[in-house]
């Protein structure tokens, strides 16, 4: 298999998907469009634009990674040198979810090419219109015997699964999650998982209020919520509440809700029909649990799935709404008095993928940084990714790391020679 051994022959295949990603990528934004109405700034920002990145800087890098590593011995192997090869897994089963249809099917397909595995990409089928041109991109581009796009619903993923593989690398709910790891151990077979978040934004007394606002409606309502490492919990200093929400609730009433395709749009439409049925659930769960809910005004278009832009206040740790993740456009609002009950009751979740501090205090940033229990934290701003940097969660939000050198890790057995 000259994929395995070859790395100009995986250079050249990245080089050629990067050339076939930008000859689709109107059509890749369409099917999104068609998929569940998302907007086009969006599909391009975080979408094509960030899979071009990804290609770019992996292209740039895979000689230097592939390099062997020369390991000094100790005083016992004296003289002796080793070295630690990259050595690919093998044969590598890719589960991708539907909230980012495109971009979290490709990303770990980028790595997996690069360590130089056999790739069986299965896309989401609540995103059938993006998976056909993702099938599409991918028979243009790779040999059959290199990498394959089986499209199929749930039944086909469960027959993937009974399978033997050398990696598994899924991207869903925790549930599912579950499922996978179960599948996994039956063949002893590694696997990384990026599943959910209940992710934390900490704005202190001391922080740039009107720069924590534009950041928490980034990192609640991008995506309508559908974002694993949605900042969906907000804690706010007690002595700042007020003020903040005031900020936040007048910003909230100028987010535009509507036309996907029109630019100036902010918010589209939900994914589906049990999407939004669960985000209704929780939100009356948060009403009944005793939480005083305020919406957006805004107009909801009479076909699609909408939801209006929602913070709950008054929420405590026992409410519904401040555990689970609801993955809509809905925000839980907490408080705060002192840093290390901001950091107890961020911490205290199941998850922990992410977590944003707002603080004009370098050394508070940094003490915040190391108490928090969340495998991303962002400091004054928040949902910003590059593809240098590696991301993942800890407990319930997932096993292992993608993205830069960690991501193509994931993909490497470290073989000593």
């Amino acid at each position: 298999m000259i994929f395995k051994n070859d790395i100009n022959y995986r250079k050249q295949s990245l080089i050629k998907l990067m050339i076939c990603v930008e000859l689709h990528e109107q059509e890749i934004i369409q099917a999104l469009f068609d998929d569940f109405k998302k907007p086009a700034f969006e599909s391009v920002a975080t979408e094509t634009s960030y899979i071009l990145a990804e290609l770019k800087y992996t292209i740039k890098n895979i000689h230097n990674w592939a390099k062997p590593q020369l390991v000094f011995p100790s005083i016992f192997n004296f003289p002796s040198t080793d070295y630690i090869y990259q050595e690919p897994y093998g044969k590598v089963l890719i589960i991708a979810p539907w909230n980012y249809p495109y971009q979290l099917a490709l990303s770990p397909l980028i790595a997996a090419v690069a360590a130089g595995n056999q790739v069986v990409l299965k896309p989401s089928e609540l995103t059938p219109n993006t998976s056909r041109i993702i099938s599409k991109i991918i028979s243009e581009t790779f040999d059959t015997n290199h990498v394959t796009c089986i499209e199929g619903g749930v039944d086909v993923a469960q027959e993937l699964l009974t399978q033997r593989w050398d990696y598994i690398f899924f991207t869903g709910s925790v549930p599912v999650g579950k499922i996978v790891a179960k599948a996994a151990a039956t063949h002893l077979t590694p696997v990384t998982l990026e599943l959910g978040g209940k992710g934390a934004n900490i704005v202190f007394e001391d922080a740039p209020l009107d720069q924590a606002v534009e950041g928490i409606i980034n990192g609640i309502f991008f995506n309508q919520g559908h974002v694993c490492c949605a900042g969906s919990r907000l804690l706010l200093q007690e002595n700042i509440h007020d003020e903040f929400l005031s900020k936040l609730q007048k910003r909230m009433s100028k987010i535009r809700l509507g036309d996907p395709l029109d630019k100036n749009t902010d918010i589209g439409a939900i994914n589906s029909a049990a999407q939004l049925a669960k985000i209704h659930e929780l939100s009356s769960s948060g009403q009944a649990e005793g939480a005083d809910i305020w919406s957006a005004p805004c107009q909801i278009p009479n076909k699609g799935f909408w939801f209006a832009p929602t913070i709950f206040t008054g929420v405590t740790q026992a409410h519904r709404i401040a555990r689970e993740e609801i993955f809509g456009p809905v925000l839980s609002v907490l408080t705060f008095r002192t840093p290390q009950e901001a950091i107890e009751k961020a911490n205290n979740t199941p998850f922990g993928l992410s977590a944003g501090v707002w603080s004009d205090k370098g050394s508070r940033i940094l003490w915040a940084g190391n108490h928090l229990k969340a495998g991303v934290i962002w400091a004054n701003t928040f949902n910003k990714f590059d593809p240098a940097s590696p991301f993942g969660g800890y407990k319930e939000s997932g096993w292992g790391r993608e993205g830069g050198r960690h991501g193509l890790g994931a993909y490497i057995k470290g073989a000593k020679k």
